[in-house]
């Protein structure tokens, strides 16, 4: 029999966007691999994280459920502007998502859901909250990054991405996949 450890499982909470934003990044991505030597972020479908990844037990996952729809039912749906590109030396690079106070709202209900509802709290070190979607990081080189950095810092990218539902991703050993999303709003 498994101990309680070893059944728990990764999770992260997170926003997906729709087409075409989900196809243009991922293409973003498939560029850094191929000019940039790095495929970390191909791990997971591009994405503006609201938790950071937590362990879980698989056999809890309604509590979770439970949760991100209360969450997702007291948020109105919004969009999102998308501009530019940014970074964090010497390994990520990512578009720019524009600061927005319902992104912040919804990111805030969803770190203090996590702390009340299932005793997840926030590393003493976390950063503050800068939303973001990663092209380029783990396994991005430093050489390659300041290569990589010198053609996008001035590069131009402009969507914008409707915010109507929260995902819950898991990771299957391999890849993060989307286990289920909450609808924004009624």
């Amino acid at each position: 029999m498994k101990s309680s450890k070893q059944n728990k499982e990764l999770y992260f909470i997170a926003l997906v966007p729709d087409e075409p934003v989900l196809s243009e990044v991922w293409q973003l991505k498939e560029e850094m691999k191929r000019r940039f030597e790095t495929k970390a972020a191909l791990r997971s479908p591009p994405h503006i994280t609201l938790h950071m990844p937590f362990k879980w037990s698989a056999t809890k996952e309604l509590l979770l459920y439970n949760t991100l729809e209360q969450i997702g039912k007291s948020h109105r749906r919004f969009t999102i502007e998308l501009k530019g590109y940014g970074a964090f030396e010497p390994r990520v690079i990512y578009v720019n998502v524009s600061e927005n106070i319902q992104l912040a709202e919804l990111q805030n209900s969803v770190i203090k859901k996590a702390a009340s509802e299932w005793h997840i709290y926030p590393m003493r070190d976390s950063r503050p909250f800068r939303p973001h979607m990663t092209i380029a990081f783990r396994d991005l080189k430093k050489a390659k990054f300041y290569e990589a950095w010198q053609e996008f810092e001035d590069r131009n990218f402009a969507q914008t991405m409707s915010v109507h539902k929260l995902h819950l991703l898991k990771h299957t050993g391999k890849h993060w996949e989307i286990q289920k999303s909450f609808d924004l709003g009624t």
